[in-house]
C-alpha cells in the first residue's frame, strides 16, 4: 500500500504566451510538449493562430486572438496559481503591437521572476509595415523586461545591429544584446554558420560560453528555436541557473533534431521526445 508520505512532489509550473501553430511543430504546441518532457506543468495562453499555407510556398496564415481574450487568459492564469507557484514565463510569437502592449502590462505586474523571450521578429505572410511595427514594439516594450533572450541568427543581427558571419560575430552580438537588455543571452548560430558544429553563444554579463554540438543535417528544423527557449524556461522553473538551463536545453534540442519528424512540408519538425 502506498502511504501519503510517498506521494510525489508537485511539479514546477511554467507559462508560455505564444501562438498556436497548426502542424504541431512549433509555437505553443512545441512549448507544452517540451515542458511535459522536462517534468514541468505547462500552461499556454494563446496570442494568435498560425497555419502554413501549402498553396503559397508554405508561408504563414496569421490570425490574431482578440486582445480582450488574451488579457482574460492572462488574468485567469496568474490568478489561479499566484506568484509563488508561477514565476516563470516564456514569450513566443506575439504578432502585433496591440498584443505586445497587452503582454507588457501583464509582465509589469511583477509576478514573473524569469521572463524568457524568444524574439520572433518576422512572420512570413504579414504585411511588411505591420511586421516592422511589431518588431519595433517588441524591442522597445518586451526586450527590457526579459531576463533571458534566445535570438536566432537573423534575430541576433536585428537586435544587435551587427552582421554575424562566424562564431566571433555571434559572440559580439550576444554581448551587445546583453548590454541592451540586461538579460542573459543565448544567441543561436545553429546550421547557419559554417563548420561541422551547430554553435550557440551564451553570455550573461560575466560568463561567455560557446555551446557546440555536431550538426544534424544542414537545414533548420521546425520547432527547434521554440523548444530551446521552452527547455530553458522549464529548467529555470525548476531552479536551474541560466547557464545550466542553456546547457540542458542545447542537449535537449540536439536530441530532438536527431529524432526529427518528417512531413509533406518542406521542413521537418523537432521531436521533443528525442532525448528519451
Amino acid at each position: 500500500m502506498t502511504s501519503l508520505a510517498a506521494q510525489p512532489v508537485a511539479p514546477a509550473i511554467a507559462l508560455t504566451i505564444a501562438g498556436s501553430e497548426a502542424t504541431g511543430g512549433a509555437g505553443a504546441q512545441a512549448d507544452l510538449k517540451t515542458f511535459q518532457e522536462l517534468g514541468v506543468f505547462g500552461i499556454a495562453n494563446l496570442t494568435c493562430i498560425v497555419s502554413f499555407d501549402p498553396q503559397d510556398n508554405w508561408n504563414h496564415r496569421f490570425m490574431p486572438v482578440d486582445q480582450k481574450v488574451i488579457a482574460e487568459q492572462l488574468e485567469a492564469t496568474t490568478s489561479a496559481y499566484g506568484a509563488e507557484a508561477l514565476d516563470t514565463v516564456k514569450i513566443g510569437m506575439l504578432g502585433s503591437p496591440a498584443t505586445i502592449s497587452t503582454v507588457e502590462s501583464a509582465l509589469k505586474g511583477g509576478q514573473f521572476a524569469n521572463v524568457v523571450l524568444d524574439p520572433v521578429l518576422i512572420c512570413k505572410g504579414q504585411e511588411p509595415g505591420h511586421a516592422l511595427d511589431t518588431d519595433q514594439a517588441l524591442k522597445a516594450q518586451i526586450l527590457p523586461l526579459a531576463t533571458f533572450v534566445t535570438p536566432n541568427h537573423f534575430e541576433a543581427e536585428s537586435l544587435s545591429g551587427l552582421e554575424i558571419a562566424d562564431v566571433e560575430g555571434l559572440k559580439a552580438a550576444a554581448i551587445r544584446i546583453h548590454e541592451l537588455s540586461g538579460a542573459a543571452v543565448l544567441a543561436k548560430g545553429g546550421v547557419r554558420l559554417e563548420g561541422l558544429d551547430a554553435v550557440d553563444v551564451y553570455y550573461d554579463g560575466e560568463t561567455l560560453e560557446v555551446l557546440a554540438a555536431p550538426k544534424v543535417g544542414e537545414v533548420a528544423v521546425s520547432g527547434a528555436g521554440c523548444s530551446l527557449a521552452a527547455a530553458i524556461t522549464a529548467e529555470l522553473a525548476k531552479g536551474a541557473s541560466p547557464l545550466g538551463a542553456a546547457r540542458t536545453a542545447k542537449a535537449f534540442v540536439t536530441a530532438g533534431i536527431t529524432a526529427r519528424v518528417s512531413s509533406n512540408a518542406p521542413f521537418d519538425a523537432l521531436w521533443q521526445g528525442g532525448a528519451r
